[in-house]
């Protein structure tokens, strides 16, 4: 069955249910979960707009885009973070023998804490391997070349990769073809760190008021606090760019009897 995609600051964000999502991804593809910072970025990084451009899959992981998305008149059906969609994904194939997922991010030991934690709660080891990644490895082509070679090798057909975006989303793009065993590939961010109990998640209703960025603030102000009080803020400009935009195009098509694209 088609989806259809909403149109958010030059960016189509697919308009699918989670179930659909899962269901889809048997046949594979590349799955980015697009937020506020996110969409902040795609407008001044040209090589972060490519890569998410050529992604299969960009599916709305945040509140915030929820609600300016009905602002704009278009909306997402439903929220597909990726700290829920990657559990949903090991849940929904644990029976299945074939799927076999690759941890790559997080500090040291963290994504093998994650790999048993996930194991433990599938019950057979569905991840088969993980790596922590040095910091600044994806400017090391060496490097590069040996965790594609130590992915291959690992007998993965599924990548979830959480080192950050934009570095995490660009990473895919670079070496998607080089990885000739993985058909599934998840930019997760700090998905891994949530799998094996080191950072906890935003309460349910601050994730659903559109709050958890307050929650990961105030966990993490050293990190985050300009990303989200200053980087972010320009989200809401822009919304607000994008909805006059629109209502000027609406207003000059009803008046010429016309319909316009521009």
């Amino acid at each position: 069955m088609k989806h259809t995609r909403v149109n958010m600051l030059n960016i189509p964000i697919d308009n699918i249910s989670m179930y659909d999502l899962l269901d889809r991804l048997r046949d594979g593809g590349v799955v980015f979960t697009p937020n506020v910072d996110h969409l902040v970025k795609l407008q001044k990084d040209r090589e972060f707009y490519q890569v998410y451009l050529d992604a299969d899959y960009r599916v709305c992981d945040s509140q915030l885009m929820i609600y300016a998305s009905r602002f704009l008149g278009q909306p997402i059906q439903e929220k597909v973070s990726g700290s829920d969609l990657f559990p949903a994904f090991y849940r929904c194939y644990g029976d299945d023998e074939n799927v076999k997922i690759f941890l790559l991010g997080g500090l040291e030991g963290v994504a093998e804490k994650a790999r048993r934690r996930i194991n433990g709660k599938v019950g057979r080891d569905m991840v088969v391997a993980s790596y922590c990644p040095p910091f600044g490895f994806e400017k090391d082509p060496a490097e590069c070349r040996r965790i594609v070679e130590m992915i291959n090798n690992s007998g993965a057909n599924v990548l979830a990769v959480g080192v950050g975006a934009p570095k995490q989303e660009k990473w895919i793009g670079k070496y998607r073809s080089s990885l000739t065993e993985i058909s599934t590939f998840f930019a997760i961010g700090a998905t891994i760190d949530f799998e094996a109990g080191k950072v906890r998640r935003a309460p349910g209703w601050m994730s659903s008021a559109g709050l958890e960025w307050l929650y990961r603030l105030i966990l993490e102000p050293g990190r985050l606090w300009k990303r989200y009080l200053v980087e972010d803020l320009g989200f809401f400009r822009l919304i607000l760019q994008q909805k006059f935009n629109l209502n000027r195009k609406r207003n000059f098509s009803r008046k010429n009897n016309v319909i316009e694209s521009r």
